[in-house]
């Protein structure tokens, strides 16, 4: 992982699993994925901090909700 990405860089997209509404609403970075990281933030604060996986945990983590894991 790089530790020199500059977040403020790169273009966020809203996840689409994210309502409509404006609540609950998750944005990841995918031209982040070429340094191997997934960073994630809370769309109602993009000046806010970012969470950042590496790319194989977040493919663990979205393949564990995918089969209900956190239910």
């Amino acid at each position: 992982m790089s530790a020199n990405l500059d977040l403020t860089r790169v273009s966020w997209v809203k996840s689409s699993y994210s309502g409509n509404g404006g609540d609950n609403c998750v944005e990841w970075a995918p031209s982040a994925i070429s340094a191997g990281v997934v960073p994630v933030r809370d769309s109602k604060d993009p000046q806010g901090p970012a969470l950042v996986f590496d790319t194989a945990a977040w493919s663990a983590f979205v393949g564990a909700m995918r089969r209900g894991e956190f239910l």
